[in-house]
């Protein structure tokens, strides 16, 4: 075999490769010699089939054997031999000719084909010592447990109709009616809807008009849905709700006690505290790990630069431009909406798609030579996780995971990572800091542009925190004011 470099520029490598027919006639042979004394032809006994007849009989089918075996093998053989290792899949080209292809597969012409690919970079790892991080940690006073457990408690609370006029607190069952321009929308009608005032759980405005309203009242209330509104029809639109007030309730008192926790199926009210405690815990724990590894990886992208693979920027990209157009598409707004334009949009998030893949890298670099592994009952835990969020699909999602082994590396990347992560913060300079939930909730001005480089207004920069630092994006609230008092659960 003679592997010839035609292309060193960058990243960028394409091979070309010969394999002499000779040398591929000679594997054809060997083959048929092994399984000659297996074959059985009509007119000969077993063993007893002339080679050159079996040669003429199935060397075309062994030989094609060979070439697809050599196309899918060959490859990832070579670029180790060479010390080479690909971005991306190499692609395989050959030649087209069917002329061509039939003398390969005759033994009568050379075996030809090229590898393109793109190779990932030598990464040298920086000393990390010099990165200091802060950790914002949030003491969760007692007072902050039982806020908590009194939202959760709202489930609980046993409401009882009163005379009066509704105040914030209470419970109003209603018929309404929503309209636009006098047209009646869709989505904004229900019957015996049940809302609790002061909740904020429907459009600004609406609650507010409710209150000093008694059963039997009939009111239009006139508000307007907020320009961020999901449904374009309405973002923005003055709309009338004529609202029929069926019953007022006013809230019992709700205290924390035994009688409280065994209601919410727990079994006193001090074990109450301590899993509303473990839960403020770990949900402040993941806004504070997040925050830490954004200051972490915008100090990693710092020390580092280097060529990114094309092919792996255009995947991310691509990826990232999806949920960008499908963003826009369901709020119905456009890029002139968020004070840009495509053309500098694709700019921008063309570069958080360099940041994340230049800091895979890093991180999978670093992950490969301090030997981090990710054991088989992370990733049942993580495969666990996901079939969770199908119920009823448990064997489809199996199934899929099972056939699809870029998936699977899809489950592994972010335990890889994290560890990756972990190792580097007990590397780096880490100072805690006291803070209020509040104050650690907040965005500062460096979150408000993660990347300085690659900050295109509003929505880039919440992007980037998102998709390189793992946040969540912040579910949008409900304004439509159509939930039911079961929906009105505390979050």
């Amino acid at each position: 075999m003679q592997v010839i470099e035609t292309l060193a520029e960058g990243l960028k490598r394409e091979l070309k490769v010969v394999i002499p027919a000779k040398d591929m006639e000679a594997q054809m042979l060997e083959r048929l010699e092994d399984v000659k004394g297996r074959v059985k032809i009509n007119g000969f006994r077993p063993g007893k089939v002339p080679f050159a007849h079996m040669k003429k009989m199935y060397g075309k089918s062994v030989m094609a054997e060979l070439v697809n075996e050599i196309i899918n093998n060959r490859p990832s053989e070579i670029l180790s031999g060479r010390g080479e290792k690909s971005a991306t899949q190499p692609e395989v080209a050959m030649t087209e000719d069917q002329a061509v292809a039939e003398k390969i597969l005759a033994a009568e012409a050379d075996l030809e084909f090229t590898l393109s690919y793109e190779v990932i970079p030598a990464i040298e790892i920086k000393d990390a010592s010099g990165i200091s991080v802060t950790r914002e940690v949030v003491e969760i006073p007692d007072s902050e447990v039982d806020e908590q457990i009194l939202k959760i408690a709202e489930s609980a609370v046993e409401y009882t109709e009163k005379d009066g006029k509704a105040a914030n607190g209470d419970r109003v069952t209603m018929d309404y009616e929503g309209k636009v321009d006098g047209v009646p929308f869709d989505g904004g009608k229900d019957s015996n809807a049940e809302l609790v005032l002061g909740s904020g759980r429907f459009i600004p405005g609406f609650e507010e008009q409710l209150v000093g309203l008694k059963a039997g009242d009939e009111k239009t209330i006139t508000v307007t849905f907020p320009a961020e509104y999901p449904a374009a029809n309405l973002a923005g639109k003055e709309a009338t709700f004529d609202v029929s007030v069926k019953a007022v309730s006013a809230p019992g008192k709700i205290e924390i006690n035994d009688e409280l926790a065994t209601k919410l199926g727990i079994e006193s009210a001090e074990r109450l505290r301590e899993i509303v405690r473990g839960q403020l815990e770990n949900q402040f724990g993941s806004i504070t790990r997040q925050k830490v590894k954004r200051q972490l990886l915008d100090q990693m992208d710092e020390l580092y630069a280097f060529e990114t693979p094309s092919r792996l920027v255009d995947a991310e990209f691509e990826q990232i431009w999806r949920q960008i157009s499908m963003d826009l598409a369901q709020s119905g707004k456009t890029f002139e909406d968020e004070d840009t334009t495509e053309e500098k949009a694709r700019e921008d998030y063309r570069k958080l798609a360099e940041r994340r893949v230049r800091l895979g890298l890093v991180l999978s670099e670093i992950g490969e030579k301090i030997g981090v592994e990710v054991t088989e009952d992370e990733m049942n835990r993580a495969l666990y996780a996901q079939i969770q969020q199908f119920p009823g699909q448990e064997k489809e999602i199996i199934e899929y995971f099972r056939k699809s082994p870029g998936a699977i590396a899809g489950l592994r990347a972010p335990i890889f990572e994290e560890k990756v992560v972990d190792h580097l913060l007990g590397e780096v300079k880490v100072t805690d800091k006291t803070v209020t939930k509040e104050e650690l909730m907040a965005e500062d001005e460096d979150d408000a542009a993660v990347s300085k480089k690659a900050a295109p207004k509003k929505k880039a920069a919440k992007a980037e925190a998102e998709a390189a630092d793992g946040d969540e994006a912040a579910p949008k609230k409900k304004a439509a004011p159509k939930k039911k008092a079961a929906d009105d659960k505390a979050e």
